[in-house]
Order: C-alpha cells, then structure tokens, then sequence
C-alpha cells in the first residue's frame, strides 16, 4: 500500500496535482462511470418511446423505477462489500456488471434486464470508490475534506460530457452505437481503476486491522448505534433537502420549457437541457477554486465547520427558489429571460458545492469502521427517498403555480439549513476526535474492519 503521502497543504513527491495518486485513479474512474451512466440516461426515455414504442407514461414509469432502484441498491451493496467482498473486489465486480448491462441495451429483448443488471452493478461499484479517498491522507492532512470536492468534480466532468457525446450519437446514429459508447466508458473507467490499483489503499482482511495504514491510530468508536443515529439524523435533513434540490430535473424544467424565453437571436433557441449541462459546466469550473479557498482557510485556522458548509448550500438552493418565485410573480403572463434561468442554475450549483461532496466526505469520516461502504450508501440512500418526496413535491406544481411552488422549494431549501446547523456542535465533536487519534493500547477501542 502507498503510505498517506500528506501532512500539509502542499504536494509531496509523488502527487499528482498536489493530491495523493490514489485520487486521481478515484477521480478517473469516477467520470467514466458517470460518463457511460449518464450517457445511457440521457437516451433511455426516447429509447423507449422512440424505439421501443412505450407509451410516454410507461417510460416514464420505467424510468421512475430505474432512478430509484440506483439510489437503493448501494445500501445492499455496501452492506456486501464491507461484510464478504471487500471494497476492491466490489468495486470491480460491479463495474463489470454494469458493462454488461450497457451491452445488453443494445439488444431489444433484454431492454428490462439491462437496466436491472445495471441497478444491481451499480449497488455493488457505487459505496466503494469514496469509501477509499479518506484513507489516502494522513489524519491532519488539511486537504483530508476538500478531497471529496475535487472527486465531485470528477462526477461532473463525466455528467456533462456524456449527454454532448453518447446522447448525440444516439440521437443521430442510432441508440445501439449510443449504448455502445457507454459501455467502452464503463470498460475504460474499469480498466483505471485496475491498472491504479497499486496507488489505492491496500484492502483490508474483514475482521482485521493492518498496522500500516492510519486506522492503526483510529480514535475510540463511539457505539455503533450512537454514531449511525447521528448519520441517519443528517440523511433525514437532506431527503428534506432533495425535495427541493431535485426540482431542477422536474418541474423547472417544465417551467423553463413553456415560460423561459430561451431565444438567443436568429432564431436559435437554447435547449432546456443545456441549463443542466450548465450545472455541471459551473461544477468543473468552481471546484479547484473553491478546494484552494476551504485549503487556504484551513492552513490559516478559520476554516468553516463541515455542517456550516452544509447549512450554507441548502440556503443558497433555498434562495435561488425564491429568486426563481420573485422573477415569475413579477413577469405575470409575459415570458421570463433564460438570464434569470442561467442565473438560478448558478446560485443553486454553488450551494450544491457546499452540500453534496461535503456531505459525502462527512460521512466517509464519520462511519463506524465496520461499515464504511454501508455508511457511505445510507448517504446515497437519502437520494432514493429525496426524490419521492421531490417526486411528492411536485405534484404541487400545477394546484399553486410557478410563484408560490417556486416559494415553497425556497422555504424547503432554508428549513433544510437550519435542520442541519443543529448538527454543528456534535458533528464538530466527532470529527474532532478523527482529526486527533488516540494510540491503540492508551484506553482506545478499535473496531473491526477500515473507515475510508
């Protein structure tokens, strides 16, 4: 195993990009996956209309199921890769199992098992590639949290690419050379992930604690149900959090599709789905900066604590919902300038910034040692009941309009902020005791299997 090569801001000899190696191979086979799953994503609904001949509410069906069972599977996954197949081979394993699942989609009558090998791959690869990052750096390494931001933005790079590429096309080309696509991505992310191994932390034997890695100096666990019910307290906050958030792929869509004016000229009209790609374009272009300004801010002693980073994004997505509600009570039946779209795309992906990598991170650190990829899957579990209530949410839309519904996701956005600073002090505690470990032997109890 490669020894945590930090303890301090700047690269050590043997960084890459001033971050451990072992990032960069997480970081890249990251945006593989996101690039072929995304990709396959982005075609599935007018696969299925289109090719197929679903009726539109049977897709969208379909896909409701899909989205779900993606957001569900890792907590099982989790549960396997921390008890029998450990992090490295559930990675794998599921990864693989994924490919095959984007292959099978290039034949008509495996449409079905395709996208439950995919779900089922995904349970297996998803908890594992964070679970590794924290075990990179040494415990005072003040680049230990932004870590997860920088691997966020590997998620994004694969995010906006894969709509531009195997959307494209599978629109023009057919959707078999589309699903094509997605599986060399997957197969090329796989590949990464195997050819970098040698800079990943070394697998740990379930039951077993290795000498060589910082865990051997791991503070005292707190009760496994103490520190699950902590956890468990934050996902509550941030399903409450989602019901607004994931209104960007649902009702403002519909409202920037009959109410934006999106008209740039000459006739050319901006696609609604540029403003996603939008939120992954500011994503990739925010990241480094903001991961130099929370590194900066740690090596000067002032850095935030992580649930006032968190407690800060939920109030910007509330406040670009109640941007969004003043421009639609003001325009009246007039349409609104897709300024104002591209303008509440970039508000919310800075609070997006502040919560979602950080959240991840945090419960990367704060995971019982023994059920670091199951820890990890709670926080990905909190994105399946997330978008229920989004998906409960919205039906709201239409009984209350654009100006009160817009209203409303605001009000969410800042409750979910003030839910979430109530954490600040004991989450504070936890981590101090992370950052600070006590020496196994002095009263310290070490419990079995690795935090990552």
């Amino acid at each position: 195993m490669n020894r945590p090569l930090a303890s301090g801001a700047g690269g050590k000899t043997g960084d890459w990009f001033g971050q451990p190696r072992g990032l960069t191979i997480l970081f890249l086979t990251e945006m593989w996956s996101q690039f072929s799953f995304f990709g396959m994503r982005a075609l599935l609904v007018l696969y299925a209309t289109k090719h197929l001949k679903f009726a539109q509410a049977d897709a969208s069906w379909i896909y409701g199921l899909y989205a779900a069972a993606v957001y569900i599977t890792p907590v099982f996954g989790g549960l396997i890769s921390d008890r029998w197949l450990g992090r490295r081979n559930a990675v794998m394993i599921g990864g693989l199992i994924m490919a095959v699942g984007h292959i099978f989609m290039a034949f008509e009558d495996l449409f079905l098992v395709a996208l439950a090998t995919i779900a089922l791959g995904n349970g297996l690869f998803l908890p594992g590639l964070p679970a590794q990052i924290d075990s990179l750096y040494a415990a005072d390494d003040p680049r230990r949290k932004s870590a997860y931001s920088v691997y966020y933005m590997g998620i994004n790079v694969g995010a906006f690419a894969a709509p531009l590429v195997i959307g494209t096309v599978g629109e023009l080309y057919g959707f078999h050379w589309g699903f094509g696509i997605a599986a060399i991505g997957m197969f090329t992310g796989m590949a990464v992930y195997a050819a970098g191994g040698r800079y990943l932390p070394r697998e740990r034997g379930r039951g077993a604690v290795a000498v060589s890695e910082p865990a051997a100096t791991a503070p005292p666990q707190r009760s496994l149900g103490s520190q699950l019910a902590l956890l468990a307290g934050i996902a509550a906050v941030i399903v409450i959090f989602r019901g607004a958030y994931e209104q960007i792929g649902n009702t403002m869509t519909l409202w920037a599709d009959s109410e934006v004016d999106r008209s740039v000229g000459s006739g050319l009209v901006i696609p609604v789905t540029w403003f996603l790609a939008f939120n992954s374009l500011i994503v990739i272009s925010l990241s480094p900066w903001l991961v130099r300004r929370w590194n900066r801010r740690t090596e000067a002693d002032r850095e935030l604590s992580t649930m006032s980073k968190m407690a800060i994004g939920a109030a910007l997505v509330g406040l670009s919902f109640f941007l969004l509600a003043g421009v639609a009570g003001t325009a009246g039946a007039a349409p609104v300038s897709w300024i104002w779209l591209a303008l509440f795309m970039a508000l919310l992906t800075v609070g997006e910034l502040y919560i979602l990598p950080v959240g991840v991170g945090l419960f990367a650190r704060l995971a019982p040692a023994s059920l670091a990829a199951t820890t990890i899957a709670l926080w990905y579990s909190a994105g399946f009941f997330g978008n229920l209530f989004a998906g409960w949410i919205g039906t709201l839309w239409q009984p209350l309009g654009a100006e009160l519904f817009f209203a409303l996701a605001g009000a969410i956005g800042v409750a979910a902020a003030l839910l979430l600073k109530l954490f600040d002090r004991t989450v504070r505690s936890r981590e101090d005791e992370t950052a600070h470990p006590v020496v196994p032997g002095a009263g310290a109890i070490i419990s079995e299997g690795k935090i990552a």
